[in-house]
């Protein structure tokens, strides 16, 4: 599915998402990524959402997001409630959905210059 032929300025975005990667603005990946609006973290260690724990939390949190998007790939999956509780004990929004729905809610929050989280879960190989 392709989001967007045009550049925005200022911050990364999703242009497409596919069954088994995401294309960036630069770059396709095929493994699972954190994307801020001003940074990707290729080669992020989560192949699956049932691998999320409290660990995973802690790691998210020091990139400091107001809201999290958490893409499950194809489809919904929820995680963990112990993951899930760890960011609404810091005040900290997760919203989980499939990878195309997360990159198209990633692209607007970052136009609007939020500092909104992508964290893409993609399946290995």
């Amino acid at each position: 599915m392709d989001l967007s032929f045009n550049r925005p300025d200022g911050f990364l975005f999703v242009r497409r998402v596919g069954a088994r990667s995401v294309t960036l603005l630069d770059r396709e990946l095929t493994e699972s990524f954190l994307l801020a609006p001003d940074q990707v973290i290729e080669r992020w260690p989560v192949a699956a959402v049932d691998a999320l724990d409290a660990s995973h939390v802690v790691a998210l949190l020091a990139l400091r997001p107001e809201l999290v998007l958490l893409g499950t790939g194809e489809r919904q999956a929820f995680p963990a409630a112990v993951f899930m509780a760890g960011f609404l004990r810091k005040g900290v929004g997760i919203e989980v959905m499939d990878n195309a729905a997360a990159a198209r809610t990633f692209n607007l929050l970052a136009s609007e210059r939020r500092r909104v989280l992508g964290a893409f879960i993609l399946p290995s190989d």
